[in-house]
């Protein structure tokens, strides 16, 4: 099993929204970076597990955990001229970006947030944390896994 963390800004995504979802899953659209598509699309499996991260927004932070239930698969938010991440380059048949569906598991019993993360020096490696990182989707190691699950 592989750890991630995937960050959504709560105003637009939050875990509020997924808890509301039918069977409290969705899939995961819009990222339009290709590391990030990369790891979704080549690593990411059913049963990983996932920090939800609310990001740009007054307290940034861990919130709380899914768990990815559909591997990789093309994004088809990308194949629509009205939805909001609408790629033209990216076609059906050769699909430029690609999603997951995660599935919420718990809210964490408050919010780690990014100060806190940062003030840790255990944390010095995690990908979150290192200068210029903007990526939404990026892997956790277990033992950061491990010790940030220990701050709740």
């Amino acid at each position: 099993m592989n750890y991630w963390l995937m960050k959504s800004e709560p105003d637009t995504f939050g875990i509020d929204d997924l808890q509301r979802k039918p069977e409290q899953t969705e899939h995961w659209d819009g990222v339009r970076n290709y590391q990030a598509r990369n790891m979704m699309r080549d690593d990411m499996q059913p049963g990983d597990l996932v920090f939800f991260y609310h990001s740009n927004c007054a307290e940034p932070g861990i919130v709380g955990i899914m768990q990815v239930v559909k591997a990789g698969y093309p994004d088809f938010t990308a194949f629509d001229p009205d939805n909001i991440h609408f790629d033209p380059k990216s076609r059906p048949d050769n699909p430029t970006w690609f999603m997951v569906d995660v599935k919420f598991v718990r809210e964490l019993a408050r919010n780690i947030t990014l100060k806190e993360l940062k003030e840790k020096s255990e944390l010095a490696e995690l990908a979150l944390l290192r200068r210029g990182n903007r990526l939404s989707v990026m892997p956790v190691g277990a033992a950061h896994w491990d010790f940030i699950l220990g701050l709740e």
